[in-house]
């Protein structure tokens, strides 16, 4: 489809043609390379509706520009509800039963252990960018006992890595005198985030500890911790995501949002978040674009955990717990040099499916993944 005449109701023409082809091939044609060497995904958390993304262009205008140029999957099934066990959800590839204040690792492999794994990579190469909370430290790796921490992902806190408390670090570090106790404190906690794993096993390998911490500490200055206002932890997890491709070029980079969930009691904040993260995704997405080894060999996957619910409740927000199609339905968008242009699929699929499509895509076997890869993506 023409990208200049691409539209909602022009996508959903679109698809109906698309509708008559068979399910995609299981791998890439005989002879055809692949030409994904890295996949970013971008679980676009908190609880958003299609109603708000898609549903409303004006809101996602980037969003619009990365559907006109590959798969939207506008009926993808949710596994969960909760936060936590949703996002973790797309992560696995398995429906992940969480409670609101549950905060201990799972046991089941997330792709980024696949990846590293399979493809015998180093932390260097697999990251997740979190837009904050105790929580989300446990995306990196799993308790399963033939992958874990040595097989995890290197984790940056968006909003409690890079804020304007750890300033003070930069001015001292480096320089011959002895840090104040709350310096030295917040120093290692950085440090902490990048090193040693469960039992002794290092995430990293020294190099790579002292070029991911220079990297930290560079980063530090270069205006992540003044970004401000609502959605400013999803803002600065999107805005280290577009810098970590930049200067590490990893594999695998998962960015995990979570300030859409203002919506309980803010419907316009929740709009905001919306409109704010869909600008600073068109940042990733231009720099990828814009450089040209990153154009031709990187994908995108956008997906929502979950949706919220179809009404407004007393506070004027929106919570997520009626069962509505605008709470469990929502839309996925991906867009990638192996996969097709410009067009929606209407056939259902579940947002556990992504696990299971990243891995294969990058060439690893998500095993123990109960998915299966999404139809009709491949070229």
């Amino acid at each position: 489809m023409n990208a200049r005449t691409f539209d909602r109701r022009g996508f959903l023409k679109s698809s109906a043609a698309c509708g008559a082809f068979a399910m995609g091939p299981a791998a890439l044609r005989p002879g055809v390379e692949r030409k994904t060497k890295r996949v970013v995904l971008v679980a676009f958390a908190g609880g958003v509706r299609t109603k708000e993304t898609l549903g409303t262009p004006l809101n996602v205008p980037n969003l619009m520009r990365i559907a006109q140029e590959g798969v939207t999957y506008a009926r993808a099934r949710t596994a969960n509800l909760g936060h936590f066990g949703a996002t973790m959800s797309l992560l696995t590839g398995i429906a992940e039963a969480r409670g609101i204040r549950d905060n201990t690792r799972g046991e089941d492999p997330t792709l980024f252990e696949y990846v590293r794994k399979d493809l015998g990579l180093g932390a260097a190469d697999v990251w997740v960018s979190t837009s904050g909370g105790a929580q989300q430290a446990n995306y990196a790796y799993s308790l399963h006992r033939d992958y874990g921490a040595a097989y995890g992902a290197n984790t940056v806190d968006g909003d409690g890595i890079f804020n304007a408390e750890f300033r003070s670090i930069v001015d001292a570090y480096g320089r011959p005198r002895t840090f104040e106790p709350r310096e030295s404190e917040l120093l290692e906690t950085m440090r902490g985030v990048i090193g040693a794993g469960v039992s002794g096993k290092a995430l990293n390998t020294p190099k790579s500890f002292a070029q991911i911490e220079q990297y930290l500490l560079q980063e530090l200055t270069s205006g992540t911790s003044d970004l401000r206002g609502t959605g400013a932890s999803d803002a600065k997890a999107l805005r280290i995501a577009r810098n970590l491709l930049a200067v590490f070029r990893p594999t695998l980079l998962g960015v995990t949002l979570q300030d859409a969930d203002i919506a309980h009691s803010n419907f316009n904040g929740y709009v905001e978040v919306v409109r704010r993260n869909d600008e600073k995704l068109g940042e990733l997405w231009d720099a990828i674009k814009a450089d040209p080894e990153l154009a031709e060999s990187t994908a995108i996957f956008v997906v929502p955990e979950f949706g919220r619910d179809s009404d407004l409740n007393s506070r004027r927000g929106l919570d997520h717990g009626d069962g509505s199609d605008d709470l469990r339905l929502v839309s996925a968008v991906c867009w990638g040099p192996d996969f097709r242009r410009g067009v929606e699929v209407l056939e259902e699929v579940r947002t556990i499916d992504v696990c299971s499509s990243i891995c294969h895509v990058l060439g690893a076997d998500a095993r123990y993944a109960a998915g299966r890869r999404l139809p009709k993506l491949l070229a």
